[in-house]
């Protein structure tokens, strides 16, 4: 299946997400902070990327708006996933460069179905440029 990176600094969090997906054939790699996930994202380049928010150092927001304006990550769809859940912050993190946000805890459910939406639109059929979030 897909290869998803999960940069979250919550290790309960990150372990449960991982569960989820590798439950279902996803490749799953787990860093702890954005500059961690950064380098990550820019060495492997995984399918898509879940990122949590708050986290020391470089923190989410920064982090996406970061592999948004890289040319060798921006086609990585993001999936911000945080236990901030007001609506200004949903709209913060899709202004970065973020393609969907989930509020914590995670349900297995809404997770998986993001995320097979994310994967599906980047899938190659459709990847020719005739959708567009902006």
């Amino acid at each position: 299946m897909a290869q998803i990176l999960i940069i979250d600094d919550s290790t309960i969090q990150a372990n449960i997400m991982s569960f989820m997906l590798s439950k279902h054939g996803h490749e799953v790699m787990v860093v702890s902070d954005g500059e961690k996930g950064l380098n990550r994202a820019n060495l492997l380049k995984p399918d898509l990327i879940l990122m949590d928010i708050v986290m020391p150092g470089l923190n989410g927001f920064k982090a996406t708006r970061q592999l948004a304006k890289t040319a060798a990550t921006q086609h990585i769809p993001v999936l911000v996933i945080s236990g901030k859940a007001q609506e200004s912050d949903r709209q913060w993190a899709l202004r970065q460069g973020a393609c969907d946000y989930l509020v914590k805890p995670i349900q297995e459910t809404s997770l998986l179905d993001k995320v097979n939406a994310l994967l599906a639109a980047e899938s190659p059929s459709s990847a020719d440029g005739s959708a567009s979030n902006a």
